[in-house]
């Protein structure tokens, strides 16, 4: 059983920067590839970023790329997103997510997710 706690969230104007963290409990972040996923009212959920289990290998949403960067601490057992150039657009809940295996470029299956977090709210003002 893996425990996932988003912080980090907030409202930010538009072109500013946040940094998600995402603290796992449990057991050893490093036995996973993990995700970043959002989800906008009304819409449904969009993958935004993966990285394998060692950090070396990442993966981006084309609608992310190039202002986002996902990143990890495996000692510290804690992953990271950090968004710059952020986008009204960009509004949503974000979580994390353990991820079932490294799924390439087809991250919106429904089984490449395993534990989930509870989501951190980030609003972009325009």
């Amino acid at each position: 059983q893996v425990q996932l706690v988003e912080s980090g969230g907030g409202l930010v104007q538009a072109g500013g920067s946040l940094r998600l963290s995402c603290a796992a409990s449990g057991r050893t972040l490093s036995n996973y590839d993990m995700a970043w996923l959002r989800q906008a009212p009304g819409k449904e959920r969009e993958f935004v970023a993966a990285s394998s289990w060692s950090g070396s290998i990442t993966y981006y949403a084309d609608s992310v790329k190039g202002r986002f960067t996902i990143s990890r601490d495996n000692a510290k057992n804690t992953m990271y997103l950090q968004m710059n150039s952020l986008k009204p657009e960009d509004t949503a809940v974000y979580y994390c997510a353990t991820a079932t295996g490294w799924y390439g470029s087809n991250w919106e299956r429904n089984d490449a997710y395993g534990y989930w977090g509870q989501g951190t709210q980030v609003t972009v003002s325009s």
